[in-house]
């Protein structure tokens, strides 16, 4: 079985985004339901258990579970749910090829899944994920360029 692409994962629904944090906290810090309850200060598993099955998380604890996961794919359905995009905030940094490629690879899936979606061949869903992507990479990369002229430290590294 392949790796998941994480960076190009959009949720689907608001239980489809708890479980992707979940399956992130998993697989790439190899967290388990158990260990994320207790960093997230919840005293019974269960409770996150329960929010998973039903996808009803209280709104105070959405924060503390995708730091605690590492991933912000709740936020981001909340956002998308909403009709908004979000976006990193750029720093203006300078680009290279492979954000480029990125952006291209992104805008060529949306314009693939636009393609199967009119032929009847994809699901809404997945269509519309893939222009989500698009855009908050075309918005990330025009807000990069706009920040070329006032550009920040790059802190993203510093403990």
């Amino acid at each position: 079985m392949s790796r998941r692409r994480w960076k190009n994962m959009q949720p689907t629904s608001l239980r489809h985004a708890l479980e992707l944090c979940k399956d992130f906290a998993k697989e790439i810090q190899n967290k388990s339901v158990d260990r994320i309850a207790d960093e997230m200060g919840v005293a019974d598993h269960w409770s996150v258990y329960k929010w998973l099955q039903t996808g009803r998380m209280p709104a105070n604890l959405i924060r503390p579970y995708e730091r605690v996961c590492g991933c912000d794919y709740v936020t981001r359905w909340i956002a998308a749910s909403a009709g908004q995009l979000t976006i990193a905030i750029p720093t203006g940094r300078h680009c290279t090829a492979q954000d480029t490629q990125a952006l291209q690879e992104l805008l060529t899936t949306a314009a693939g899944k636009l393609l199967a979606f009119y032929s009847k061949n994809c699901e809404a869903d997945e269509t519309l994920a893939a222009i989500q992507a698009a855009m908050e990479g075309l918005a990330w990369h025009r807000g990069n360029v706009s920040q070329t002229q006032h550009p920040q430290l790059e802190l993203e590294g510093q403990p």
